[in-house]
């Protein structure tokens, strides 16, 4: 795993939260087809460059929901 691939996994998980606004890890690795550790290395840059919030799901208290940071 080098910095291209992640920033690229993390290009994936941004574009697809553009379009849906919030997803839950489960919507998000379906989206993006990332396998478990690629999407948590992804949303770990996005989380890095304050660009997502994550938050628990009141529904599903073994979901998260992610978010676009609105700027």
């Amino acid at each position: 795993m080098n910095v291209e691939v992640i920033g690229a996994w993390a290009g994936l998980v941004w574009n697809a939260l553009a379009d849906a606004q919030t997803l839950g890890v489960k919507q998000l690795k379906k989206i993006t087809k990332l396998k478990e550790k690629e999407l948590y290395a992804a949303l770990g840059w996005l989380g890095r460059e304050n660009k997502i919030t994550i938050q628990d799901d009141p529904e599903d208290e073994k979901e998260l929901l992610i978010s676009l940071v609105q700027e």
